[in-house]
């Protein structure tokens, strides 16, 4: 009986120790006399006791990596730093454990490698304008050379573009003054317009007296209309292209002249009373 016994609790040990849980996003490796057996999980599995071992469990979740370029030439031999994310999964167990010692530091070298090689055959004016088109050119150079490990890289894409002070500063400055062209071609075209309005105004006046003077009456009510103790000074030349410049005009100088001519003459002296004819006969004495 206690060698049933025994036996009985020896194989409890072994079935106990044969068992294992995969997590949902686990997988296991499995060895058998140190050769691939075959990949294992999710949930509850068994091993042969004493033949099988899990020496590798691999997460096939997505991971992310930071990837640094620091001092990377472009094409144009410009200097820049480059910050990066690289999102990848494990999709082959099988070949991140036997092809790759570590592919984890496999998928960050080859992703430093590809930046620099990415940025390098590009000039610094495409790699700051093209941000996407290099990101798409960078995830396809990646994933080529990490699929023979059983990762694929799901995406790369570029955070932060550094490139020195000077060179922003001149950039910035090339910028300025580039806006600064424009905007005065823009004032140019719009002057070069207006005058031209202008003259096809004068045209039109020219051809039709009644529209010049209907437009200076027009101006004249909406200065007017404002109201106040304000003096309108019109010009001569406004008042008799409005066809009432001569009725004004002479009253105007009629009006000065009899002002003129009221000043001018004499005023009659305050005439004195007469004495009185007859004086009383005490006054005489």
């Amino acid at each position: 009986m206690e060698i049933f016994f025994l036996l009985f609790v020896c194989g409890i040990i072994l079935v106990w120790n044969s068992l294992r849980i995969c997590s949902e996003w686990e997988r296991k490796v499995v060895l058998r006399f140190g050769r691939f057996a075959g990949v294992r999980g999710p949930g509850i599995f068994w091993l042969l006791p004493l033949m099988e071992t899990t020496p590798y469990t691999i997460d096939v979740r997505t991971k992310t990596s930071n990837i640094t370029a620091e001092q990377t030439l472009t094409h144009d031999n410009v200097p820049v730093n480059v910050d990066t994310v690289v999102y990848w999964q494990v999709t082959n167990p099988e070949l991140a454990v036997l092809k790759v010692e570590n592919y984890g530091q496999a998928v960050v070298g080859a992703a430093q490698t590809a930046l620099r090689d990415c940025i390098g055959r590009n000039e610094l004016n495409q790699v700051l304008s093209d941000r996407a088109g290099l990101d798409v050119a960078m995830t396809a150079m990646l994933d080529a050379q990490t699929e023979p490990w059983g990762v694929k890289v799901l995406s790369v894409q570029m955070r932060d573009i550094k490139i020195p002070d000077a060179l922003q500063d001149a950039m910035s400055r090339v910028a300025q003054a580039a806006r600064e062209g424009q905007a005065r071609k823009l004032l140019g075209d719009s002057e070069v317009a207006v005058a031209q309005r202008f003259a096809d105004a004068g045209q039109i006046y020219e051809s039709n007296p009644m529209a010049i003077h209907l437009r200076g009456m027009n101006m004249l009510y909406e200065v007017m209309k404002q109201g106040g103790t304000s003096t309108v000074i019109v010009p001569s030349s406004a008042v008799d292209s409005m066809s009432f410049g001569s009725n004004v005009m002479d009253k105007a100088m009629t009006g000065a002249v009899s002002l003129s001519t009221a000043k001018r003459a004499p005023q009659p002296k305050p005439s004195m009373p007469d004495p009185p004819q007859d004086i009383p006969p005490f006054l005489e004495s």
